[in-house]
């Protein structure tokens, strides 16, 4: 991840973020996009989540770990997929539209952590300050950092985060799974 994000691109990937919705849940083509107006960090390769909420409520969430096209063209599909193509929820509707929260976070090239044992890998991930693939054969699953909020024991978060990847949640703490790290940069919408 280059430089951080300045308060100006944040606001222009917010505002990108919500017009791809409003267009994609009312059936419309996505504006296009005047790449050349964007700043140099917004054309760089960058892999971005974005998360719905309404009332606090997750309403879908979708995103990419490994960066692939420009981080504008990435917050803007990964927003309208999580309007409507999260498996979790129904397509967002029009009425919801005034009541969706938009949250991005752009994502670090995830590392791999190396550990020897169950307790060993509790000790060396950081809560709140992490995002956590796991890995086990074809396998994955992910959450961001920002779910330790919700999960703050390492332990349950583990467990939780197997049981999201399909698997036994005790899973980690005797079998040996391939773990990546991340960190975000997350801003959301005010109102």
């Amino acid at each position: 991840m280059s430089a951080k994000l300045t308060d100006g691109e944040k606001q222009i990937l917010l505002r990108l973020s919500r017009e791809a919705i409003e267009s994609a849940v009312r059936g419309k083509p996505l504006p296009p996009l005047d790449v050349e107006s964007l700043t140099p960090t917004l054309r760089e390769r960058g892999a971005s989540f974005v998360t719905l909420t309404i009332h606090d409520e997750l309403r879908g969430c979708i995103g990419a770990l490994e960066a692939y096209q420009p981080l504008a063209d990435d917050v803007r599909e990964h927003a309208v997929a999580a309007a409507l193509q999260d498996p979790r929820f129904p397509p967002v509707s029009e009425s919801e539209l005034n009541r969706i929260k938009i949250e991005v976070s752009r994502l670090s090239a995830p590392q791999e952590l190396r550990y020897t044992t169950s307790e060993d890998l509790l000790k060396k991930l950081k809560p709140h300050v992490d995002g956590v693939i796991l890995k086990h054969g074809p396998r994955k699953a992910t959450f961001l950092p920002q779910v330790w909020e919700k999960l703050p024991e390492p332990s349950v978060f583990l467990d939780q985060l197997c049981h999201k990847m399909g698997a036994r949640p005790d899973l980690w703490r005797n079998t040996k799974l391939q773990v990546y790290t991340y960190q975000v940069e997350e801003f959301h919408e005010l109102n």
